[in-house]
């Protein structure tokens, strides 16, 4: 197949941790040709949807790991896959990228549906599912923030859009700075935030669980940092071994269906104890942890379930 990946930079990535380059790797392997191009190199053209990148082919070795061919513009619709692989924050410029990717629907499988990305970003989705997740608001107000803090004690308070564990603070219930965190936020943002009830259990990880097609293939915990609440590898967390509790499998059983519904191939969603807090389907990682923990090539169970969808 003809695949094209829409993802920041990719000579800038970490090859045995991105989950971009690990899902590349897996399909030179198997004999798909590969193209590159960055989200401010897609466009419409007067009814085509194209791109500007480069043809390229990769190897594991860090510094050495792309080579890229000549700088060319594509038409996105002679592709059998686009991957949307972007990270985040999920701004207008994300937004507009999955209206133009949708546009490509009947030649084109794109991987994560760019239509259902769009309208169920992953501090929402999980709104589905409110006797999965923890006590959550999401709010502008102040008012309405400091009600649910008064009710709850101990919360963290995070942008809506954000990721990575960037802007995610502890409010416990001594600290004062409420008023003020909001001031920052909506000073420079006009999103609302999300607040949620801090979870203890999180000092033991927050689990990533990874969902192909819709059903569960593995886990990894991830362990914040000493006098850290966040667990976010970007920002310290230490990746461990895990498994699969009853309690995750009754989680995934709930939402794959609809996830699968909605063609979100790869998805990452994030546990903490037993509740749910974030369905990721913008650009999920955490492929390369799970197959050195498992030994299981979580990759081509992804490759198998698109080349399924074309065939």
């Amino acid at each position: 197949m003809k695949i094209a990946f829409q993802m920041d930079p990719i000579g800038d990535v970490n090859i045995n941790a991105d989950s971009s380059f690990r899902l590349a790797e897996e399909a030179q392997a198997r004999g798909h040709e590969l193209f590159f191009y960055g989200p401010d190199h897609l466009a419409y053209q007067e009814g085509r949807i194209t791109a500007r990148g480069h043809d390229f082919t990769v190897k594991r070795v860090q510094g050495e790991h792309v080579e890229l061919g000549p700088l060319r513009e594509v038409d996105l619709a002679e592709y059998d896959v686009v991957w949307l692989r972007q990270d985040p924050p999920f701004d207008m410029h994300y937004i507009t990228s999955t209206h133009l990717l949708d546009r490509l629907k009947q030649t084109t499988l794109v991987v994560n549906d760019p239509f259902w990305v769009r309208n169920y970003p992953e501090k929402l989705l999980v709104l589905e599912f409110p006797d999965l997740t923890p006590p959550t608001t999401i709010a502008r107000d102040l008012e309405t923030i400091k009600a649910f803090k008064a009710k709850h004690g101990d919360v963290i308070l995070k942008p809506l859009y954000g990721n990575g564990g960037a802007g995610v603070f502890r409010l416990d219930v001594n600290d004062r700075n409420l008023t003020s965190l909001h001031e920052l936020f909506t000073g420079f943002s006009r999103e609302p935030l999300i607040v949620q009830k801090f979870l203890p259990d999180v000092s033991k990880g927050d689990k990533r669980v990874i969902l192909v097609d819709g059903v569960a293939v593995g886990a990894i915990n991830r362990v914040p940092a000493a006098g850290e609440t966040r667990s976010n590898m970007h920002v310290g967390g230490r990746p461990e071994k895990i498994g699969l509790t009853e309690r995750d499998l009754e989680i995934c059983a709930r939402i794959g269906p609809l996830l699968k519904e909605k063609g979100q191939v790869f998805v990452g969603i994030d546990v903490i104890g037993d509740y749910l807090t974030e369905i990721n389907v913008t650009s999920p990682t955490g492929i390369q942890e799970l197959e050195r923990f498992d030994g299981v090539n979580i990759a081509a169970k992804i490759w198998e379930a698109i080349e399924a969808k074309r065939s």
